[in-house]
């Protein structure tokens, strides 16, 4: 919760106190209205009954600065909950209500017991009313959560400095902050864009300055940080999860709506934005770099921070960066990397250049890493499914692996597969595949192709007896071959027996002279 400082404080108790309207005074000071709200239920507070049962004092007008200005107002007994003003309709069933709110009954429950039970005469608006101030008087207080040395670094971002750009113009860049929780050490710097890589490369400058690495990350629910929020189960951007992994460090994000979960780091861009920043202008992006870590050693380092009560440089030095973790050899590779849908014939496109991927991903989502010279494609689990080398736009990259077999063209393996198969096919169709080769060279490989096609059409022994009649008779054209086996198969052979020893022998039958 944002606390604002004690001047505008006691100026919106003094406007309120005068009189003036929550609206008119939210106008007037440029503030929120529910800011406003909260700081004028503290004027509103009733003074509170002394112990022992002695009569409390008067309450003194403060606009006056003394009793005498106005009528003493007499205080009101918290426990049942009345502001200053009328006394409200609910007081007399006070406890009644206070039981059934620690009971858990809802503001709409209260009101229908309070008409049935004891026939209250009240609208619901001032049940809710008086439900509302209790429920504030016993609602639990924030628990503040610290972490030990090198546990937890906090990161956001905010709006930086009017910067001058390339072109000329005039612009904001983000203001990325990220702060140690434990020593409240900072590290600033301002870029064009919000995307993932300048993130990471972000986080990764902050953990350089820190010279050495925290346990944990703890960004907001930013989209180049974090696909799918979910406070107990989020998703986190694969890139920035390799990031960890090269690291050795966690993401964990803040809960959704919770900002209050990474207060560290939320008073740190403040805190910038109002120091460092806020008046100034930078000729350039590098400027304003340039002036953000000067800023940090000679200012933000040397303060003496409010709530651990130390020099912030010092305390750095001293209790958290020996507890930080150590950094990796070198930094973590530059890649590109996004999502892609597998087209219906196979291949993913990436900078105007595409890329095969096994059959059964067509149609699927898939994760693209693109490297300086090396492409890599994973699936939704993040398993590696294909790497090709870069290519350029416009070309295809085929890895022969991912060619089912029904789509593999068959003279793609060559003359010496196709020369194997045929001669599987008998002794006589091999002769007549390899003759065939040798008079008429490549263009017999589809030739080649058709002879097993026939197989298919013809029992093998008509088709080996033609390709023999063809061999010697030195055709080497398919339709050939075709026509043979047709004829051949028309041919009706009868093989007659000359014996059988069921059938008598035709000298039974001859005449006696």
């Amino acid at each position: 919760m944002n606390q604002l400082n004690v001047s505008t404080q006691q100026s919106i108790i003094a406007l309120y106190e005068r009189g003036w309207s929550q609206r008119r005074i939210a106008r007037e000071l440029r503030l929120d209205r529910s800011t406003v709200a909260r700081y004028a239920r503290l004027a509103a507070k009733p003074a509170t009954i002394p112990a022992h049962g002695s009569e409390p004092k008067p309450a003194t007008n403060l606009t006056h600065g003394s009793a005498s200005g106005a009528e003493a107002k007499p205080a009101t007994n918290p426990a049942h909950g009345d502001p200053p003003g009328p006394p409200s309709l609910c007081t007399p069933y006070a406890e009644s209500i206070t039981a059934a709110v620690q009971a858990g009954l809802s503001a709409q429950r209260i009101y229908q017991d309070l008409v049935r039970d004891h026939g209250f005469a009240g609208a619901y608006g001032s049940v809710k009313r008086f439900v509302r101030r209790i429920t504030q008087r016993y609602a639990l207080p924030f628990r503040r959560l610290e972490c030990g040395p090198g546990d937890e670094m906090q990161v956001d971002f905010g709006g930086g400095a009017k910067t001058t750009t390339l072109g000329g113009g005039v612009r904001r860049p983000h203001l990325f902050r990220a702060v140690l929780s434990h020593s409240r050490k900072g590290y600033s710097e301002v870029v064009w864009r919000q995307d993932t890589e300048s993130v990471i490369r972000c986080i990764e400058n902050a953990f350089r300055a820190f010279g050495g690495v925290t346990a944990t990350i703890v960004p907001d629910n930013l989209k180049a940080a974090v696909i799918q929020p979910d406070w107990f189960d989020p998703e986190i951007n694969p890139k920035l999860r390799a990031f960890c992994v090269h690291y050795g460090t966690t993401v964990l994000p803040t809960k959704p709506g919770m900002p209050r979960h990474k207060g560290k780091v939320e008073a740190g861009v403040k805190y910038v934005q109002n120091n460092a920043l806020r008046g100034r202008r930078f000729a350039s992006l590098a400027a304003q770099n340039a002036f953000l870590q000067e800023w940090e050693r000679s200012v933000a380092d040397r303060r003496i921070h409010g709530t651990i009560r130390q020099q912030v440089g010092s305390f750095f030095l001293q209790a958290e960066r020996p507890a930080l973790r150590p950094l990796p050899s070198a930094l973590f590779p530059s890649f590109e990397e996004a999502p892609r849908k597998v087209h219906s014939d196979g291949f993913v496109a990436f900078a105007r250049a595409y890329y095969s991927v096994p059959p059964e991903y067509v149609g699927c989502q898939v994760w693209v890493r693109a490297e300086s010279r090396l492409l890599r494609i994973f699936n939704q689990r993040f398993e590696p499914i294909a790497a090709h080398v870069r290519a350029e736009p416009g070309r295809f990259v085929t890895d022969q692996g991912h060619l089912h077999s029904h789509k593999r063209v068959i003279v793609e393996r060559g003359a010496a597969y196709l020369l194997e198969r045929c001669r599987l096919l008998g002794p006589h169709c091999g002769a007549w595949a390899q003759g065939l080769i040798q008079q008429r060279g490549p263009e017999g490989l589809r030739v080649l192709q058709g002879l097993l096609a026939l197989a298919r059409e013809h029992p093998i022994g008509p088709l080996e007896r033609a390709c023999a009649q063809a061999v010697q008779r030195g055709h080497w054209r398919l339709r050939e071959v075709r026509r043979l086996a047709a004829e051949d198969e028309r041919v009706v052979q009868v093989d007659f027996l000359q014996a059988h020893p069921l059938i008598r022998d035709l000298s039974h039958y001859q005449l006696e002279p």
